[in-house]
């Protein structure tokens, strides 16, 4: 399946946002989406990963048949699982090793690092049997859920689009008291990130793929009025977010938005976080496509589409880097010099996650390599 390089690039910009985003003493996250949306990187990961699915799966069925489609994306949840349980045991032995090397850091909770000393295979057993999703890797703990229902809700999905969507908006509805009843380690309160109310957004992506070439053409014939809607609802989130850092002095108008939108919630995906990254998808897709397919053939732009292909590797790398790079921030001085070296520190792991993705995705070549210069 030929790849859309604009789809690949955007997946590396969520995955460099996701590891800014967690480095809380960077300073390009001041940059990252989440400073011009009320929607962040995590919205746009899950979105554009519910349109790859919906996209291959047509695809797949069409060529191999439903069952052939089904199985690849239960092995494709397997995956995701193993790296769950992976990237879970890495990110617990490295904060260890950074502890051990007198370097604090905040981006992920310090039990993890005591747990996976003290007892390892219990770790491991609450990791595997997702009892417990470390933070920074729990948008992948729902990803597994999300792909593993794949095999009965696309299906569902594709021969009943209109009624599949009422029922997912009817459980994003009532996503808190079924997210509270899923036993876990937060004692009744669900998993962090809400299957019930992320999957909406999911299935959402699933049928932009799936249909696109069904619903594209009669949305465009009214492009200007969801122009129009689409930007006002974005002007919407970024008048709340400039309210918000304003602060006291502009709270009479934040009051009033608040008004319109009720609350935000991350967790559950409300409302107000939903329509927006539907919106800015409408815009990318539409009106800024030209642009953005410009911004993809760029050199930035195709070192992004690199860290987007490295997928599961690149996010499990994201997330190590986003633990090293907190670490190393909070030995910068104050003062412009500790500035200047965070800049530099954030400009590093940037890089160095670009060259994980890259060395992931040419690993044949330089193995191949390796293997012949070892003696036989």
């Amino acid at each position: 399946m030929k790849r859309i390089e604009a789809l690949d690039m955007l997946r590396g910009y969520a995955l460099v946002c996701i590891m800014l985003d967690h480095m809380p003493k960077g300073v390009l996250r001041g940059f990252t989406l989440a400073n011009f949306t009320v929607f962040d990187a995590a919205e746009l990961f899950v979105l554009l990963s519910g349109f790859l699915v919906g996209m291959v799966w047509v695809k797949v069925e069409a060529r191999e048949g439903r069952v052939a489609a089904q199985w690849r994306f239960l092995k494709r949840a397997f995956k995701v699982w193993q790296a769950l349980v992976l990237g879970a045991v890495l990110l617990a032995l490295f904060s260890h090793l950074l502890y051990e090397m007198k370097m604090n850091h905040t981006a992920v909770w310090f039990q993890y690092s005591r747990w996976i000393v003290e007892n390892p295979l219990g770790y491991v057993a609450t990791v595997a049997l997702m009892w417990m999703q470390p933070n920074l890797l729990d948008v992948l703990a729902l990803y597994v859920l999300l792909i593993a229902t794949a095999p009965i809700t696309v299906p569902f999905l594709l021969r009943m689009p209109f009624t599949a969507m009422a029922v997912s908006l009817g459980i994003w509805w009532l996503s808190e008291p079924l997210n509270s009843m899923i036993p876990n380690q937060r004692e009744g309160q669900g998993l962090l990130f809400n299957p019930f109310g992320w999957q909406l957004l999911f299935f959402t992506g699933v049928a932009m793929g799936a249909f696109r070439d069904r619903f594209m053409p009669v949305l465009r014939q009214r492009s200007g009025v969801l122009n129009g809607v689409a930007s006002a609802i974005l002007l919407f989130g970024l008048a709340i977010l400039i309210c918000w850092r304003i602060g006291a002095p502009a709270k009479p108008v934040a009051d009033m938005l608040k008004q319109v939108y009720g609350s935000i919630d991350k967790w559950s995906l409300d409302g107000l976080r939903y329509v927006s990254i539907i919106s800015a998808a409408w815009l990318v897709a539409v009106p800024l496509a030209p642009a953005f397919s410009w911004m993809a053939q760029t050199v930035i732009g195709r070192d992004l589409a690199e860290i987007g292909r490295g997928g599961l590797w690149s996010f499990v790398s994201c997330v190590l880097l986003s633990i090293w790079g907190d670490a190393l921030d909070m030995t910068a001085p104050p003062g412009a010099t500790g500035f200047l070296l965070r800049i530099a520190i954030d400009i590093w792991v940037i890089v160095a996650l670009w060259i994980s993705a890259a060395l992931w995705l040419r690993r044949a070549e330089w193995m191949g390599r390796l293997r012949a210069l070892l003696p036989h």
